[in-house]
């Protein structure tokens, strides 16, 4: 198959803006706009590379950092199996439920009118002095007004109500409507390159009225899409750890956006949803989620990593490394995470390499992969071309380099420089003859 770059990139000058290429788009929302994150891929290039992968019912995709599930939604749209592997645990949780379409959607409604009722009850019992409010080890994983006290109040008596009714069939459902609203409806977050609370603050916001709309927004995507034979399997595991989630030779094509070397903590994004519905208590529950997955900052660096061994012959890795590490020094950065930045950079590309060596026993002979990665220049401003240092690792792993499609560019805010968001296509040709 020969794979032409991709359509909407001439050159290297995007067609559309770089907000247009990764923005939702209007007939993309339903199912995907469940619950996402606000910088997830956007399923239109999912699609593309369906099409030029040829998959078709009856194969298998893998999307080993699946996130919110954007590739399994698109899979199980177009009638394809998939199978997801996400070591964030509330993410895990929204794609096991995106890609569940059984239940009656007259019911979910129905159910949610109740619980709804039941929770305006709750609400008129209390008065301004005793609010509900987080635990004291959970409360201090938030940023810090990150939720207004009201709102939260609110959201809480409400998981209280949906909490006594959890052995109903719509109560996940109900749940990831409620993830949505904290975020969306309830909070003081914005979200730009990173994580952040506004400075307006919410002291107030309807989150039984916004919940209730996203809990019809579910139903009325039920009513419109039509159940398929494909199966989707989501794991709540480690990428780098595929042994006793897959069967070998099994996949016919993987798409993923593994995180990127950014110094970004990608469990901030995701951490107030995370702690109101319960999902992380405390720090030492938090530090378990981050060991969980692949080392792309300095916050997720921890004793005893070594993932590092997997790159002893990719010099220009261990150059980016020394040349970051010479700049800090230069710049007198000296404190416990900024020492991390050179070891964090060879732990992130040992990771991958950690994990493309392990995929290749679960894919099939002349299996796609497309990998969507970014260049960072954010260790002190030494530049990471992450895809074609992936490449290089895939390539002397076995893979073959199919292409490399620039996606679109985004501007870096330290450098106000446009930096490459690539797809790395590669292609599985099977064991060498010298192994079997």
């Amino acid at each position: 198959m020969q794979l032409s770059l991709f359509p909407s990139v001439i050159g290297d000058v995007p067609l559309k803006t770089n907000g247009a290429l990764n923005k939702l788009d209007a007939h993309d929302r339903r199912i995907h706009d469940w619950y996402r994150f606000v910088l997830s891929f956007p399923p239109h290039l999912v699609r593309e590379y369906f099409t030029r992968f040829a998959l078709k019912p009856g194969n298998v995709v893998l999307d080993p950092f699946c996130g919110t599930g954007t590739t399994l939604v698109e899979a199980k749209l177009h009638g394809i199996s998939s199978i997801g592997i996400e070591a964030n645990n509330v993410a895990h949780f929204a794609s096991s439920v995106k890609v569940d379409w059984s239940i009656d959607p007259d019911g979910l409604v129905k159910h949610a009118a109740l619980v709804a009722e039941q929770t305006r009850q709750a609400l008129a019992s209390y008065d301004e002095p005793t609010l509900r409010v987080l635990p004291a080890e959970a409360d201090l994983l938030l940023l810090k007004d990150s939720i207004s006290p009201l709102p939260l109040h609110k959201s809480l008596v409400l998981l209280e109500q949906l909490s006594a009714n959890e052995n109903s069939d719509f109560i996940q459902h109900q749940l990831l409507a409620l993830a949505k609203v904290l975020v969306f409806s309830a909070s003081n977050l914005h979200f730009g390159p990173e994580v952040g609370v506004q400075r307006t603050k919410k002291h107030d916001a309807p989150v039984l009225e916004s919940w209730l709309d996203a809990v019809k927004s579910i139903a009325s995507d039920l009513r419109k899409t039509q159940l398929t034979k494909a199966t989707s399997t989501v794991y709540h595991a480690d990428s780098r750890e595929l042994a006793t989630l897959l069967r070998p030779s099994s996949i016919d094509a993987v798409f993923t956006s593994p995180p990127y070397p950014n110094e970004k903590d990608y469990t901030r994004t995701t951490r107030l949803e995370s702690v109101v519905l319960g999902f992380i208590h405390n720090k030492k529950e938090l530090r378990a989620l981050k060991k969980g997955l692949l080392r792309s900052n300095t916050r997720t660096v921890y004793k005893g990593d070594n993932d590092d061994k997997w790159i002893p012959e990719h010099s220009e890795i261990h150059s980016i490394a020394a040349e970051i590490e010479e700049r800090r020094i230069a710049l007198g950065k000296t404190s416990g995470f900024e020492r991390l930045y050179a070891k964090v950079t060879k732990l992130y590309f040992g990771g991958m390499a950690r994990h493309l060596a392990d995929l290749r026993t679960y894919l099939k002979p002349g299996a796609y992969l497309g990998y969507v990665v970014g260049d960072q220049a954010s260790y002190l401003q030494v530049m990471i071309h992450t895809g074609r240092l992936l490449a290089a690792i895939a390539q002397s792993l076995g893979y073959r380099i199919v292409c490399i499609d620039l996606f679109r560019t985004r501007l870096a805010t330290a450098t106000r420089k446009q930096l490459r968001e690539e797809i790395v296509v590669l292609q599985w040709p099977g064991p060498s003859k010298e192994k079997l």
